[in-house]
C-alpha cells in the first residue's frame, strides 16, 4: 500500500462553519493521520498521510467541505510524512 503525505490550504468560507471538526471526523473515517487549523488569512491548513487512495478521497472530499462551508479552491503540496502522528487533530 503506498503511503502518501500532503499539505493542503482550503480558502472560502471555511471558518466559522464547523470545518475542521467535519475535516476531523471526515479524516477519522479514513483512517488518515494528520492534523487541522485554521490559518490567520481566513483559510484552513491541513496535513494528511496515509494510505494514497485515502489521501485523494480526502482530497476531494475537502472540495466541496460540510454544507455550511462555501470552498472556493483547494491548494496541495507533497509534505514529508510525520511519524508519530496516530490519529487525526484540530490544531488552533
Amino acid at each position: 500500500m503506498t503511503e502518501k503525505a500532503v499539505a493542503v490550504r482550503v480558502a472560502g468560507r471555511v471558518q466559522g462553519v464547523s470545518f475542521r471538526a467535519w475535516t476531523q471526523a471526515e479524516a477519522e473515517a479514513l483512517g488518515l493521520d494528520g492534523w487541522v487549523r485554521n490559518a490567520a488569512d481566513g483559510s484552513v491548513e491541513a496535513h494528511l498521510q496515509g494510505p494514497a487512495d485515502a489521501v485523494e478521497a480526502m482530497l476531494r472530499r475537502l472540495r466541496e467541505g460540510p454544507s455550511a462551508a462555501r470552498v472556493t479552491h483547494v491548494l496541495t503540496e507533497t509534505a514529508e510524512p510525520v511519524s508519530g502522528l496516530g490519529g487525526f487533530t484540530v490544531r488552533g
